[in-house]
């Protein structure tokens, strides 16, 4: 395997959830600001924007959707968003129908755009030796997180993200073995969970070894658990979720 600094930090990444009390400078938020900016974009739509958290009460309001105490506590709290309004209103401006930006594909591709300017900024952050939890918490209550962004239509949080100097030093999370997840030149469907025997141990291992919340647990057992057990959550909300926000109308 080939190591060098950027590698090295993205195999050896931990989130972290306890930041010093301290926010981010001028400077490092202009270079996540533009490094957000030259993020790859699909058919150059630039469909992502990027919303910074400063006032208090939203960020409380905020924490207590996401029912996560680190939530716009210590350090900074952004917010990524899938934004067809701002193309839209091109369009509206210079006598143009919507077009497609009311449509599944374009809303993927938003997505796409999202996703990786998420990836890139938080590999930014762990480069200037700062910390970061990706926050998919923004979405266990999507019509309330709508409400408290005050977000236009044709657009939608996808990820939050806690930013901060890290006042922690978490263990590194064991994760499946490349077999299980990387395939050369065809998917393997030939899967036996027998195999994952020995991942179980190290997995519980860990989880009896770490600083904090230690537990006995697996990877199985996690799978076969609550997670994925039958039940119905606010998330299950998304997709009239989206289609109130004028967002993959021809998806039924």
């Amino acid at each position: 395997m080939i190591h060098n600094s950027t590698i090295d930090q993205q195999v050896n990444h931990k989130s972290i959830r306890k930041f010093k009390d301290q926010t981010l400078t001028k400077d490092q938020l202009t270079t996540l600001y533009t490094v957000f900016q030259h993020t790859a974009t699909s058919m150059f739509m630039q469909n992502a924007s990027l919303l910074h958290i400063t006032d208090p009460d939203q960020k409380k309001k905020i924490q207590e959707l996401c029912n996560q105490k680190y939530v716009g506590a210590e350090g900074d709290l952004f917010i990524f968003i899938v934004d067809l309004y701002r193309n839209q209103q091109i369009r509206k401006q210079l006598g143009k129908d919507d077009g497609r930006v009311h449509t599944t594909d374009i809303f993927f591709q938003a997505m796409e755009d999202t996703l990786l300017a998420f990836q890139n900024v938080a590999n930014a952050v762990e480069s200037m030796g700062l910390g970061y939890v990706p926050l998919g918490t923004v979405n266990d209550h999507p019509l309330k997180m709508l409400k408290t962004l005050d977000l236009p239509e044709l657009t939608f949080p996808v990820l939050g993200i806690q930013v901060g100097v890290p006042d922690q030093k978490p263990q590194l999370k064991p994760r499946l073995p490349l077999e299980f997840t990387c395939f050369e030149g065809s998917y393997n469907k030939d899967f036996d969970v027998k195999d994952l025997k020995n991942y179980d141990q190290v997995v519980t291992t860990y989880y009896d070894l770490r600083n904090s919340n230690r537990r006995i647990d697996s990877f199985t057992k996690q799978i076969t658990g609550a997670k994925l057990n039958n039940h119905e959550t606010d998330r299950d909300e998304l997709p009239e979720e989206l289609h109130q926000q004028g967002l993959c109308l021809d998806w039924k």
